[in-house]
């Protein structure tokens, strides 16, 4: 673990709250952000974490839903060499009940190419993306909290200006917290 300062970070109005280093800064200090998301980019390494309230998906079941979740991600970001790592297996969360309730959550890792923004394929980085969904089925919710890890920016990608092209240098090796630690 890195000697990097986190702190409580409100979300929502405050309605809930979470702990993740403070080199995330508010991308709604920036640019409009819909009401059902919280967005927050660390500029210098390219890397970003998102928290969205979504309806619940009675469609999904319980087990694997971070998977499922992952998996429209790519495809709604028309991602190229989508590559399933690790998911979990299905996680109570008691302290997060509602009317005896229960939440669950699972998680789930994959890579593939993306293009940032309107850019198009010949501009894909490759991202390590990690996903968890806490199932709030007392109050029809999934939270889906989204971690992006670029780990080859290419040549012709707008991330170029920021972080540079080529391999991304590991966040262990620059003193700061893995993204897989931030999102737990």
């Amino acid at each position: 673990m890195s000697g990097e300062l986190c702190s409580v970070r409100p979300l929502f109005g405050g309605a809930i709250s979470t702990f993740f280093p403070q080199r995330f800064q508010d991308v709604s200090n920036i640019r409009q952000v819909s009401d059902h998301q919280e967005v927050f980019v660390d500029p210098s390494r390219d890397e970003s974490l998102i928290f969205e309230l979504l309806d619940f998906k009675t469609e999904v079941g319980d087990i694997g839903s971070a998977s499922w979740f992952l998996n429209d991600l790519a495809r709604e970001q028309d991602a190229e060499g989508f590559l399933l790592i690790e998911q979990s297996e299905v996680i109570e969360a008691p302290g997060l009940s509602f009317r005896n309730i229960p939440a669950i959550g699972t998680t789930a890792i994959g890579e593939m190419a993306i293009s940032k923004g309107r850019q198009g394929r010949e501009a894909q980085n490759l991202v390590r993306v990690y996903v968890a969904n806490l199932r709030l089925k007392g109050i029809d919710t999934d939270v889906l909290v989204t971690a992006y890890e670029p780990i080859l920016i290419n040549p012709l990608s707008e991330s170029v200006d920021a972080v540079g092209s080529g391999l991304v240098v590991p966040a262990s090796q620059s003193g700061i917290m893995p993204m897989c630690d931030v999102i737990k």
